[in-house]
């Protein structure tokens, strides 16, 4: 699933396209996608201005002058593609995707400007709503989210208090959305090794020396990835399909049995599970 860079990668793609856009058009080809899509959806956005776009956790958010909020969650394999219009562009050094199968291509939204935004889903785990958007924070999609790692809120002073008394080890507790929104399992990884924080350690025996390192490579790692374009694994591709490749730039994550890149460090990468997902982590420097 793509994880927040990724999503953020692909919120600037389409930002030049959608935002302070009248959607002239606006096709469904299908009534559902992972979810049915809201009643007179085509009806409640044809007309509408997008007053901006934004981010909340993995979720793509685009207030209406309308009043209500165009949300939408790109799933496993959910992926835009724009045509037209002179705002359109690559949002970052990308390696080119193969083009999208048409007959996955579920909705399009046309703008005033003459652009044309598809959203295909082969596998059709995104999903598209609306929101009346005076109560979106309210809605149980946002009302129990953390703060967002790349925000004020999330420092170590936070996950002091979060962390405090928790047996349950440092990955769980940083992947828990009610802590911090949006980070998923890459990118804590990543962050738990730059920190030289093993994955296994409780959450609350981390002390705040530590923990102001994780809140430091927790953003580094996530900025390195948006500026990179995302890590792009598998099918996922960016708002003009095109791939990313921070993939490339891992230290740990994949890296199963390859000597540790740490300077002076003789130790190799591990793979353990934890809660059904891997983790990657090098058991020599990160204690």
């Amino acid at each position: 699933m793509p994880e927040l860079p990724e999503v953020e990668t692909v919120r600037r793609g389409l930002e030049p396209v959608l935002a302070g856009a009248t959607l002239t058009r606006v096709e469904a080809r299908r009534p559902d996608l992972r979810f049915p899509l809201p009643e007179g959806f085509v009806q409640r956005l044809t007309g509408a201005r997008i007053e901006r776009l934004e981010r909340r956790a993995k979720y793509l958010l685009g207030p209406l002058d309308r009043g209500d909020t165009l949300v939408m969650h790109l799933g496993m394999s959910g992926r835009f593609e724009i045509a037209g219009g002179q705002a359109a562009r690559r949002p970052g050094e990308f390696h080119y995707a193969a083009p999208a199968d048409p007959k996955h291509a579920h909705v399009v939204f046309e703008t005033d400007g003459g652009a044309s935004v598809t959203y295909f889903d082969p596998r059709r785990f995104g999903y598209m709503a609306l929101i009346a958007t005076d109560q979106l924070a309210a809605h149980p999609w946002f009302a129990g989210l953390g703060p967002e790692p790349l925000g004020a809120d999330f420092n170590a002073q936070h996950l002091a208090r979060a962390f405090a008394g928790r047996r349950q080890s440092v990955k769980a507790s940083l992947m828990d959305q009610r802590i911090v929104a949006g980070l998923g399992n890459i990118y804590v990884c990543e962050a738990l090794y730059r920190a030289r924080i093993s994955p296994l350690k409780p959450a609350g025996e981390i002390g705040a020396r530590a923990l102001t390192k994780v809140v430091t490579a927790v953003r580094t790692v996530l900025e390195e990835a948006i500026d990179a374009g995302g890590s792009t694994l598998r099918d996922y591709a960016a708002a003009d399909g095109a791939l990313g490749y921070f993939q490339h730039r891992f230290s740990v994550y994949g890296r199963e049995g390859e000597p540790c890149p740490g300077p002076r460090c003789s130790g190799k990468i591990v793979r353990i599970v934890q809660a059904g997902r891997s983790t990657f982590y090098c058991p020599a420097c990160q204690r």
